[in-house]
């Protein structure tokens, strides 16, 4: 069975262990082609019982057009972007989507954010990467100018000033209010981060986070950054579920994913996947994954992935095996899964694990 990859939401302030779990369902973005029959699994979800459905996007399908036609074959699920890369468009665009989704599906939608990484923000959106931190505060700030619509627009932040009035300008700008009244003044907004200060940035200034991988084992590692969560912040985590008798193969695929992001998601001297790995108390092996994925032995590369991290951002095993795990998660903020899948019958058996539906 191919794993479940699957994202998590925490409700409630970051110390509070909630013993819930909720489902969601993590679309993420298309390959070659759409993915068939779309509104058909996000229905199936729903009906399941699943809290939330989930898109993405990286250099080819946007996120929010396919969460609009979700949006018009559901009816309560929530409706979430994980996440919508910032360099793809300025944030009044962002709000303006955000807006016009939240109003047709009736106040269903969560913005997730994130600044992607260098190669994809220089090489595709042709935007300078600097300055994450800095872009990333300001981006929050004007969409949710827009959202409120108390006032006119205005950022006077050197990455999104409103009105320009930089090089080129013809000096006519002036700061607009959105023709569109919002359903709601206040959407939640999630930030994709892996940084301790951008995790630290997402507790400060947003209702959630959503990081890439999260261990039940290693909460140390985010503690510090998100002391400061403030009450009813979320978190989303992306874990993986393969029901399977053989943990160690049920352990390969997620190998392979990590070995891919680890060792080529990224330029050699910044790797941000790597560096996470790294905090997580695997630096040797972290530098061994990107060493041999960059010489071109993939497979090595995935074969150095240490088991016992595949296994503990995972729930991989027979099913009483995995609801045993289960319960190291209901201790942490971690109250949802979000489960990657197309297959109907991998979403059943998510319910059937997790909701015990």
């Amino acid at each position: 069975m191919l794993p479940l990859l699957v994202c998590v939401l925490a409700a409630g302030l970051y110390h509070t262990a909630m013993k819930d779990l909720k489902l969601g369902l993590q679309l993420g973005y298309w390959q070659a082609q759409p993915p068939p029959d779309l509104a058909g699994i996000a229905a199936e979800a729903e009906s399941l019982g699943y809290d939330s459905i989930w898109t993405a996007e990286a250099w080819g399908s946007d996120a929010f057009t396919p969460l609009a036609w979700i949006a018009a074959h559901t009816s309560k699920v929530r409706l979430g972007t994980a996440v919508v890369q910032l360099s793809a468009r300025t944030p009044t665009a962002a709000a303006m989507a955000t807006l016009t989704v939240d109003h047709l599906s009736k106040g269903r939608v969560m913005l997730g954010l994130g600044v992607s990484g260098p190669q994809v923000v220089e090489g595709w959106y042709g935007q300078p990467f600097g300055k994450p931190l800095a872009r990333t505060r300001e981006y929050v700030d004007v969409i949710r100018q827009v959202l409120r619509r108390d006032a006119p627009v205005r950022n006077d932040g050197p990455h999104y000033p409103l009105p320009y009035t930089g090089e080129n300008a013809w000096g006519l700008g002036k700061p607009l209010r959105s023709i569109t009244h919002p359903l709601r003044p206040e959407v939640p907004i999630f930030l994709g981060a892996e940084g301790p200060k951008n995790v630290a940035l997402a507790a400060e200034i947003c209702d959630g986070w959503l990081p890439l991988y999260y261990s039940p084992y290693r909460p140390e590692v985010y503690a510090d950054s998100l002391k400061h969560a403030k009450p009813g912040f979320e978190i989303a985590t992306t874990i993986a579920i393969n029901v399977t008798d053989d943990v160690a193969a049920g352990l390969v695929p997620i190998k392979a994913m990590l070995g891919f992001y680890i060792g080529g998601m990224g330029a050699k001297r910044r790797n941000f996947h790597k560096e996470l790995l790294g905090r997580m108390g695997f630096e040797a092996e972290a530098e061994k994954i990107q060493e041999l994925f960059l010489e071109g032995k993939r497979e090595e590369a995935i074969a150095a992935v240490p088991e016992q991290f595949a296994d503990e951002i995972s729930l991989v095993g027979p099913p009483e095996r995995i609801r045993d795990r289960l319960e190291a998660w209901r201790e942490t903020p971690v109250t949802s899964l979000l489960i990657g899948s197309h297959d109907k019958e991998q979403l059943r058996t998510a319910a059937e694990l997790v909701l015990g539906a």
